[in-house]
């Protein structure tokens, strides 16, 4: 490792990389002078507008200098701009509109070269892989261009052909932001500091993993077999014959940019509905799944002429635990249920707040912060209102972002970012919290049923108004259907797992000495026009076909098969 060069390093290695250039400052203060002069002509040329009075005039100049700035400075701060170019929350628009150049915009590197790569690569020559290869890139992307191509089958295909000389240019940019991270933590308050070089070589590791395509395509294929199930999330097949560690085939996606809303609408397709697809999918993968896109840019998703939605660009990909994804839900239920005492209780167990914190002062200020952010209709919430207010306790109070959080929280913005661009009035919870009540309902998993339980009882007593709202916001969704969630509450009522429920259920009815039947009656009134009889009937009778199975195989032996009993075809072969 000692004799390592920047362009050999597979893996990123803060430590590795640090020996290499702190022996080479010649390297480190060239690119540091550099990067610090692009910066302040900038911010002089902001200043000296403010001081002719000229901001106005010099708008669309500024604008496009910061595009050029990013874009001279190379991959890293590419990067960096993308994920300003999706909060128009955040940027004004003059800048905004110069800064979504960067996410397929952006100047590509020479033909020739890009040619070779893929020859040498591929080992073999252009006109041995594709029928048809376009003669220029049909996009140029921070770490790569694009090129359209046809292979010798038939299929249209992208090919992706990564930078030259790239890995040296992020060594040695990570190793200054590193150092710029360490510099700073001791300015900043504990809890701001604390992480700030975990987070960039979290940041690190991600990107030299998304410079590796081999990599890029096992995650394409993972993403696709997690959503093989949902008609409307596409995944383009990767042509594995014809991708290598820097090249990468797959397939051709017909479609438009997210935030083309006007060629969106000349289709037919309601940009809103797009929004839902993108939003749902963020959230399965965020809570259901666990592996999820962290760079889901304008570039990286399209709306289909079809009505679906299309993810490429696999290269920025993290994995939750499952006691992460897990708290999480109970996070937003938490949050929508305004029990800020359990929150504070989450963001320990996520590791914004350590385990030794008394949260005992920071309830009231959770309470005081996300309650405004929230208001009286959660609909108001969205993540900036909440990041604006939450910043004020980060001084405060202890809190911190962790390491692993960094990735998911840009991408939480970056997905609220684009819907923001195609409907400024979207707010997120409208479509999160139906789907994660709508989660708790179904209750596929025995840990979803164990925080439903823990939602619907506070100190012993059954939360009526909470299911009912939980009902009323998971049928806002279209697809919910509540006789399957009836079943499956049945069942489980009736099995040995649900003793002590049914025990909690007849105190629930009864409890503060009344029968509790106009709450009752409100459910009811709820769920009603779903419960029709016929349905009902088909219910009951698999319920009592599978109750006389149950009672059957607890009297018979434990090497019985009772496939004997059910099938007519069976015959006693002893």
């Amino acid at each position: 490792m000692g004799q390592y060069q920047p362009g050999q390093l597979k893996r990123y290695n803060s430590d590795t990389i640090a020996r290499y250039y702190r022996y080479r400052p010649w390297l480190v203060w060239g690119r540091l002078l550099k990067i610090s002069w692009s910066f302040a002509v900038f911010v002089f040329s902001l200043k000296w507008d403010e001081w002719q009075n000229r901001v106005e005039q010099n708008r669309e100049k500024r604008a496009t200098q910061l595009r050029e700035l990013l874009t001279k400075l190379g991959p890293t701060f590419i990067k960096v701009g993308q994920a300003l170019s999706t909060r128009p929350d955040l940027i004004r628009k003059d800048f905004l509109d110069e800064l979504i150049k960067l996410q397929d915009q952006l100047p590509p590197f020479d033909n020739a070269i890009a040619y070779h790569i893929i020859e040498t690569e591929l080992d073999r020559s252009i006109s041995e892989v594709f029928s048809e290869l376009s003669p220029h890139p049909v996009a140029a992307a921070s770490l790569g261009q694009v090129y359209k191509g046809r292979l010798f089958s038939g299929e249209e295909v992208a090919v992706k052909v990564q930078r030259p000389n790239l890995r040296p240019v992020l060594t040695l940019d990570l190793y200054l932001m590193r150092w710029a991270a360490a510099w700073l933590s001791p300015w900043l308050p504990l809890n701001l500091g604390h992480d700030l070089t975990l987070i960039v070589d979290e940041f690190g590791i991600k990107l030299f993993e998304e410079i590796d395509y081999l990599n890029e395509g096992r995650n394409a294929e993972r993403f696709a077999n997690n959503f093989r199930n949902d008609p409307q999330v596409k995944v383009p097949c990767i042509y594995w014959r014809f991708t290598s560690g820097r090249v990468l085939t797959l397939e051709w996606i017909n479609g438009f940019k997210l935030t083309d809303t006007k060629r969106i609408q000349e289709v037919g397709l309601d940009p809103e509905a797009i929004i839902r697809i993108g939003v749902t999918s963020g959230l399965q993968q965020l809570l259901e799944y666990g592996f999820f896109h962290a760079d889901p840019h304008p570039g990286n998703l399209f709306a289909m002429p079809d009505g679906r939605m299309a993810y490429i660009d696999f290269g920025m990909m993290d994995q939750l635990e499952e006691t992460t994804k897990e708290t999480l839900v109970d996070a937003v239920v938490h949050l929508v249920n305004q029990d800020y005492t359990d929150l504070a209780a989450d963001f320990v167990n996520l590791g914004f707040l350590t385990p030794d914190t008394n949260i005992a002062p920071i309830v009231p200020a959770l309470e005081a912060v996300l309650g405004n952010a929230i208001g009286k209709n959660v609909g108001d919430f969205n993540f900036k209102t909440v990041t604006d207010q939450f910043s004020e306790l980060m001084y405060e109070y202890p809190f911190r972002v962790p390491a692993k959080f960094a990735l998911i929280i840009r991408s939480l913005v970056t997905q609220e970012g684009i819907a923001l661009s195609l409907n400024p009035d979207f707010k997120i919870v409208e479509v999160s919290h139906p789907y994660v009540a709508r989660r708790l309902l179904t209750g596929e998993s025995p840990e979803l049923r164990r925080r439903l339980l823990n939602i619907l009882f506070k100190d012993g007593k059954f939360q009526w108004q909470r299911l009912e709202n939980l009902i009323a916001i998971a049928r806002t969704d279209s697809n919910f259907d509540v006789l399957p969630t009836a079943q499956m509450g049945l069942q489980y009522l009736l099995s040995d797992e649900g003793k002590f429920l049914r025990r909690k259920l007849v105190l629930a009815l009864t409890e503060d000495d009344r029968l509790h039947t106009e709450e009752v009656q409100r459910l009811w009134s709820l769920v009603k026009d779903d419960l029709q009889p016929n349905r009902l009937f088909n219910v009951a009778i698999a319920l009592l076909t599978d109750l006389s199975r149950e009672g059957v195989a607890a009297i018979l032996p434990k090497s019985t098969n009772l496939e004997f009993f059910s099938d007519p075809k069976s015959t006693n072969k002893n």
